[in-house]
């Protein structure tokens, strides 16, 4: 039997225009989009506001802080992930890659023990319909962590895997070219002396040189065996963009100046900023902004990165204080251009055909509230 909902007085922001109207679903597809409001007792009077595709988030390690919720405290993994699924809901998000770490910088982490589990977990509660939104999976490979090869081979099978970045935190690089920078984090991250955080260094860099070359070979030919997709991560110069453009990458993560955002946008990878740099107006390691980028043209996908929240409040704020964003251009940003750019064609814009993945906003001069969240046509939020 066929299901019919009908969504009118709505703003509907499709690719490259805004219609007010009223929008048809059949069953898990849109089925018509038309002007004017509708008088059937069974339409959802959305009283005017935002009819918005559902989310795609790309990279998001929201999940390890429910795995590890306070230092030395674990959570058992499904309890978490459902957790971790209620918030990626509530924020919007309809398609989320769970960015789950091969390697760390440091040995004996969470992150390390605990990846099978994160993998085995996503997929279990996935296969038993626990889960509000659609969950795939972006392994983030640590080149130079010694055992990224032999992982990565053990967990690319996995159906639920669909993308791959490469990255290389090794100190006075991409993303900590300020030594000063990386003590900072460190130190206070893992409470290390000056002698502890001098060896600590020295042997990330003995691991860079001897693991990262045959790493990254080994992650991009496996990306282009298994067609998945590829990102780069922390690009800082134009050496860097070269190397990811010759690996045939799509998407430029988090590149940490407007040298490397603006060769990787002019190259055609796609330049991902996370909602956190934006909503909070800078780089939580003093890197370049989000909105620096926006108002440059470099800033083509936003990633809620480590707050599910930031990913639609952000977009918002492209809109309302960024020339060059209309509210069509500032939405792709968290819906189309990801989506398009991990080949994921079915969703990400509100067209006749696509999945019925919505959101319902308010638009709130004070701060965008999401008042339901329908995926495939069934309400999650």
């Amino acid at each position: 039997m066929m299901n019919e909902q009908i969504f009118t007085n709505a703003k509907i922001v499709m690719a490259n225009e805004v219609v007010e109207g009223t929008l048809t679903l059949r069953d898990d597809k849109i089925y018509d989009i038309s002007h004017g409001n509708s008088d059937l007792p069974v339409a959802i009077n959305m009283g005017g506001d935002l009819l918005l595709p559902g989310l795609v988030e790309l990279h998001t390690d929201n999940l390890e802080k429910h795995m590890t919720p306070r230092p030395k405290t674990e959570w058992p993994s499904l309890a978490a992930i459902i957790a971790h699924d209620n918030q990626i809901a509530s924020a919007g998000i309809t398609t989320v890659f769970d960015a789950i770490s091969i390697g760390d910088v440091k040995d004996g982490s969470a992150r390390i023990r605990r990846l099978q589990e994160m993998v085995d977990g996503l997929a279990h509660t996935k296969k038993e319909n626990l889960l509000r939104s659609d969950h795939l999976i972006h392994l983030r490979c640590e080149v130079s962590y010694p055992a990224m090869a032999t992982t990565l081979d053990q967990l690319s099978n996995n159906e639920l895997v669909r993308m791959f970045s490469v990255m290389d935190h090794t100190p006075g690089q991409r993303q900590f070219v300020s030594l000063e920078a990386y003590y900072i984090y460190y130190q206070g991250k893992y409470g290390l002396t000056d002698d502890e955080m001098e060896g600590f260094i020295t042997q990330r860099r003995n691991d860079q040189e001897q693991f990262s070359a045959k790493n990254r070979k080994h992650v991009v030919e496996t990306a282009h065996r298994k067609h998945m997709a590829l990102a780069s991560h922390d690009d800082a110069t134009k050496a860097h963009v070269d190397e990811a453009v010759q690996d045939k990458m799509t998407v430029a993560e988090f590149p940490t100046t407007v040298e490397a955002a603006k060769e990787s946008h002019e190259s055609g990878l796609a330049v991902m900023m996370g909602g956190p740099n934006m909503v909070r107006g800078g780089s939580h390691s003093g890197n370049v902004s989000a909105g620096d980028l926006a108002n440059q043209g470099y800033l083509d996908i936003i990633s809620s990165d480590y707050v599910p929240h930031s990913l639609l409040h952000a977009a918002m704020k492209l809109y309302e204080e960024f020339d060059g964003y209309d509210l069509p251009k500032a939405i792709r940003c968290v819906t189309k251009t990801p989506a398009d750019s991990v080949g994921l064609t079915d969703r990400g814009e509100i067209s006749i055909g696509k999945r019925a993945d919505l959101i319902h906003v308010h638009h709130s001069r004070h701060h965008p509230v999401i008042r339901g969240v329908w995926r495939e046509g069934n309400r999650v939020s």
